[in-house]
């Protein structure tokens, strides 16, 4: 997972935060996994197009993510500007203080690895991002199926956009980690301990 920050962003404040409507879903045939697989197979939409393989994964990004805090939104579609996803994350954790920021995502699915040229769509996102979705404050997220190659990493130390540092978003106590003992799957650490996952 690669991220790039707008503008310069510091909510080290973990205060609410104003959450514009995002846009109107590209299609009124499905508004989630279960919608889409649903109107897939009324149409006869063909598993291998890359319409499918693409709706698929970003409808299953957003129900996974939702788990870890985010309540996005799909807005994905022929024009969509390269951002697939909008809406926030917030980390529960600490309940006293719970952080929330403004994030749009990309979703890169299929066989073909992140690559410096999606870092170059990353930050074209910016540009065309939805009102509510511009400015400081915006974490943008670009995820794969695949581990980013060594030109991704490169891109981002290039790149015209504030790099993410955890300490500028207030969240250095927040980690990832691979779970064990046959459960398997990530699990979102504060200060090295497990964060319950939410029910969606």
């Amino acid at each position: 997972m690669s991220c790039v920050v707008g503008d310069e962003s510091s909510p080290q404040q973990h205060e609410p935060i104003d959450t514009p409507s995002p846009p109107e879903s590209p299609t009124p045939n499905h508004s989630d996994l279960a919608s889409f697989i649903c109107y897939a197979k009324r149409t006869g939409l063909d598993e291998d197009s890359t319409v499918y393989v693409g709706t698929h994964y970003e409808y299953t990004v957003a129900q996974s993510l939702a788990r870890y805090g985010f309540d996005v939104t799909r807005v994905g579609g022929a024009f969509d500007g390269g951002i697939d996803l909008v809406g926030t994350w917030t980390i529960p954790f600490p309940a006293t203080s719970p952080l929330s920021m403004r994030v749009l995502i990309q979703c890169k699915a299929g066989s073909q690895r992140a690559g410096p040229r999606h870092i170059r769509e990353l930050e074209g996102a910016f540009v065309g991002a939805p009102a509510g979705w511009r400015g400081a404050g915006v974490l943008a997220v670009l995820l794969s199926e695949y581990p980013a190659t060594e030109g991704v990493r490169k891109s981002l130390g290039r790149s015209q956009w504030p790099m993410v540092r955890a300490q500028e978003l207030g969240l250095e106590a927040y980690g990832v980690t691979v779970l064990h003992g046959g459960q398997g799957g990530l699990v979102l650490t504060h200060n090295g301990k497990p964060i319950p996952l939410q029910k969606v």
